[in-house]
């Protein structure tokens, strides 16, 4: 009789992927194998507090038991029929979506790189169709800092040269301007614009906030200008920030609206370009499309996705948690903490640079038990699941303490 594999360790596997995986990232050393809610586990058992929550791709933690049982419904039932058959999940799933986004239409879609890839092919479409752009003249303006996605187009508009360098030539058509800016937004714009594309709160530039007033002056530069505002809330979306988009804090209404992440639960990759009618309008068939895009599977979990969301319960729970976060992250400024930014549950925390990187402080973290990412120099990002207790914040800011004071 073959005796069972033996189950290699954390060490092992990781050395194992070194020379089968393209290094194109540099996770901390630590091997997940199971993770339930707010938790994950390794493959010695060990348990840790997960503030990451994938990039707000696990909004409602791990294996959400709505979530995970709409998944197997669906598996049981049809999981991939491609757009060249119509399927029995997708009408209500668009409905659905639409009505909770205050928007006409869905264009379902896969990744969020995707999305954001689509959006910019409306846009153009749209200038040229209904703005009156000349043949290939359209430009769209994005902010500095900026991050949409890792393909050649979106990281021709990019500011961070690791996305960027040895990528080129690069996609034309693009302006650069500072975030946070309207007058340099204002001075951009120009009668070939498309569209001004921004993320609501810039994510991996470190939890950028900008100044109340700001989104509300893109909506009425964009009307007044005769372009679009879209609207990247790829991570900030979906309750992370205390309501559904990140928009409303301003309750300003974009013309499209790039969705993804959170919309997949976790379980499959899930995203969405929605607009009004006016916009998504100008796509034909053939124009534009995805073997996978509104798959059955991916509708299915996507409505159980905007049910949740429909109660508003998790939006209250960022918004009175993210009081907690704050509150707690106010009390290290001074004690290895510099500055920080929140809105819900989603923080950017600058950590004084002589007490260490953002990876060395994310690593520490590690040895306290509980998973979060840096980004940029020594500032690290927080972004829990909307399902976390105020007693596991409240653990995971104890633990940060205990990783500023080494």
């Amino acid at each position: 009789m073959t005796a069972p594999a033996r189950t290699r360790t954390s060490a092992e596997l990781i050395e194992a992927e070194e020379p089968v995986l393209a290094h194109n990232y540099h996770p901390l050393p630590v091997v997940v194998s199971g993770a339930e809610g707010t938790w994950v586990e390794d493959v010695e058992g060990r348990r840790y507090l997960d503030m990451l929550a994938g990039y707000s791709a696990l909004n409602f933690g791990h294996r959400h038991p709505a979530l995970i049982e709409a998944a197997h419904r669906q598996l049981d039932r049809l999981t991939l029929t491609s757009r060249a058959f119509h399927n029995d999940k997708l009408a209500g799933f668009a409905e659905r979506l639409a009505a909770l986004t205050g928007q006409d239409m869905v264009l379902p879609m896969n990744t969020g790189a995707e999305a954001v890839e689509s959006g910019i092919k409306v846009a153009r479409k749209w200038a040229y169709e209904v703005k009156g752009v000349p043949a290939d003249r359209a430009t769209i303006v994005v902010a500095a800092d900026n991050f949409h996605g890792r393909t050649t187009t979106i990281v021709s508009f990019s500011t961070d040269e690791t996305a960027r360098s040895g990528f080129g030539p690069f996609t034309p058509g693009f302006k650069v301007v500072p975030y946070n800016d309207l007058a340099a937004l204002e001075a951009a714009v120009d009668e070939t614009t498309a569209a001004v594309l921004i993320e609501p709160i810039q994510g991996e530039a470190g939890v950028i906030i900008p100044d109340e007033g700001y989104l509300t002056g893109v909506r009425e530069l964009t009307r007044r200008a005769g372009c679009l505002f879209v609207a990247d809330e790829i991570q900030s979306g979906l309750g992370r920030t205390g309501r559904t988009l990140a928009v409303e804090h301003e309750g300003v209404v974009p013309d499209v609206l790039l969705l993804g992440k959170a919309l997949g639960g976790g379980i499959v990759p899930v995203s969405a370009v929605v607009g009004s009618r006016d916009v998504l309008g100008v796509l034909r068939p053939g124009e534009h499309g995805s073997t996978f895009g509104g798959n059955p599977l991916a509708a299915a979990v996507g409505t159980a996705v905007v049910e949740l969301l429909e109660t508003g319960e998790f939006q209250r729970r960022a918004e009175e948690l993210g009081t907690v976060l704050r509150e707690g992250l106010s009390e290290l400024v001074g004690k290895g903490v510099v500055g920080f930014r929140a809105r819900g549950l989603w923080a950017g925390v600058d950590v004084d640079p002589a007490i260490g990187t953002g990876r060395e402080i994310s690593e520490r973290l590690m040895r306290e038990g509980v998973l979060a990412k840096d980004t940029h120099g020594s500032t690290i990002r927080l972004a829990p699941p909307l399902t976390i207790t105020e007693e596991e914040l409240r653990s995971a800011l104890g633990s940060l303490e205990k990783a500023l004071a080494g």
